[in-house]
This record gives C-alpha cells, sequence and structure tokens, in this order.
C-alpha cells in the first residue's frame, strides 16, 4: 500500500489524514515539532513491547487507543501503569518500542522517589499511549544505573530509538511530570 516506507529514525509517526481524533492532533503536534515532516513516507503500523512479556508486538497506530492486546500473553498494551524494568528488559524496551519511553530511575529506600510515585503513576494515565512510562530501580540495576551516570534520583530520562534524549533529577509534580515528558517529547 502507499504507507510501506521506513521513517528515518523509528520514532512515532502517523500519516495524519488517515485517522481520526487524538491520533491525528498528535500527527499535527509532531509535525508542528519538525518530528514529522509532511509528506514523509510512513508505516501505519510500529512496534510496541508488552509490560508484561517483553514481546515486541506489531500495532496499526489506528489502534492506540483501543485497547489493544498483547497476542502471546493477552495483556493489555496500554494498562495506564508503569512497566517495571530490570536489566534484561531495558534495551528491548529504550530500542525496541517505536514509542517514546520515560524512565524514571528510583530506590526503595529514597524517600523523594517514593514520595513521586503517586505523581509518576498518575501521569502514565495521562501520557499513554502517546508515551510509554516506566520505573529502573537502581538496587536491582546499579550497572546499567551506572553505565547512565546517574548521579540522584529520582532522575527522569526520555529515550528515542536507545537514544537517551533528555533527563530530569529531582522529584516532581504529576503535572510537571507530564509538561516536561510532552515539552522533549515534541508535543507539547
Amino acid at each position: 500500500g502507499g504507507n510501506e516506507a521506513v521513517a528515518r529514525d523509528r520514532s512515532p509517526v502517523i500519516v495524519a489524514h488517515e485517522f481520526p481524533g487524538r491520533i491525528t492532533q498528535l500527527a499535527r503536534e509532531a509535525t508542528a515539532a519538525g518530528l514529522l515532516a509532511v509528506g514523509d513516507l510512513v508505516t501505519a503500523e510500529g512496534h510496541v513491547v508488552c509490560g508484561h512479556c517483553d514481546s515486541v508486538v506489531r500495532v496499526p497506530h489506528d489502534r492506540l487507543e483501543q485497547a489493544p492486546r498483547c497476542p502471546k500473553c493477552r495483556a493489555e498494551l496500554f494498562s495506564g501503569e508503569t512497566i517495571a524494568l530490570r536489566t534484561a528488559s531495558f534495551d528491548k524496551h529504550a530500542s525496541r518500542d517505536d514509542l517514546l519511553l520515560v524512565i524514571d530511575v528510583w530506590a526503595p529506600w529514597c524517600g523523594p522517589c517514593r514520595m513521586m510515585a503517586p505523581a509518576y503513576a498518575q501521569a502514565a494515565q495521562q501520557l499513554e499511549p502517546m508515551l510509554r512510562l516506566a520505573k529502573l530501580g537502581t538496587e536491582a540495576a546499579q550497572e546499567l544505573a551506572a553505565g547512565y551516570s546517574i548521579r540522584s534520583i529520582p532522575t527522569l530520562a526520555l529515550f528515542k530509538g536507545g537514544r537517551e534524549i533528555a533527563r530530569q533529577a529531582g522529584a516532581m509534580s504529576a503535572s510537571n511530570i507530564t509538561a516536561w515528558a510532552r515539552h522533549h517529547a515534541g508535543l507539547a
């Protein structure tokens, strides 16, 4: 068909005139932010990594908001909850998911991390399916956190195509997390 080419950087791209509602608005915002150029050849589907079984699932963009399920484990791909990352699953979620990934790097002993946890969960409900939100515990993933030079927690990091594109240290409210993520994802 007419939409079967590969996007330049595997970012989540949408053909604005084909999908109604919120998806069309996201495409307009992405175009305005320079993430999608008019006339770009894109696929009409993308890859989403299941937060339950880590399977890579192909999902048509027009179905992102229709509660798609993982064909392997049957769990909802977008539950409005954060994904608990492990060292073994981090690379797959950061590089194989076509949606941008926001990661909260935290520790269970960290007071500000525990204080921010409900706000981060609320932001996940507001930002899915535009963005994926995940948590990475430094206790279980010390080498991974050190490899990204995480010096303080909580720290939010935004990943696109396996590369970190933004970082913010310190506890934030749900509205500030949402605004920060939307701004750095080019959706503000």
